[in-house]
């Protein structure tokens, strides 16, 4: 299964993470398929920078994000434009 979500790169004690995407399988900073964005949670207001079409094109192939990416993409307002909408149109009966 494919995932979207964190590897943490930076220092000891100052953490700054990679939104990637990679198989389940694969460690947390270990192999990935393809990074889409950074995240950096020490700034204030923290520093989110996503390539929403790269999300949307991971997100319509299958790729699952973790619970904290998902609130990262909410924030963003990825997951809005990803959610299908349901447009269909019927016919009343009188």
């Amino acid at each position: 299964m494919v995932k979207i979500r964190l590897r943490r790169t930076g220092a000891k004690k100052q953490p700054q993470y990679r939104v990637v995407v990679t198989d389940s399988r694969a460690p947390r900073d270990g192999a990935f398929i393809e990074i889409i964005g950074h995240y950096n949670p020490r700034t204030e207001p923290e520093t989110v920078v996503i390539a929403e079409d790269k999300a949307l094109h991971w997100l319509r192939q299958g790729a699952q994000p973790t619970a904290t990416t998902a609130r990262l993409l909410t924030k963003l307002g990825i997951m809005e434009k990803f959610k299908p909408t349901t447009t269909t149109t019927t016919k009343e009966k009188t």
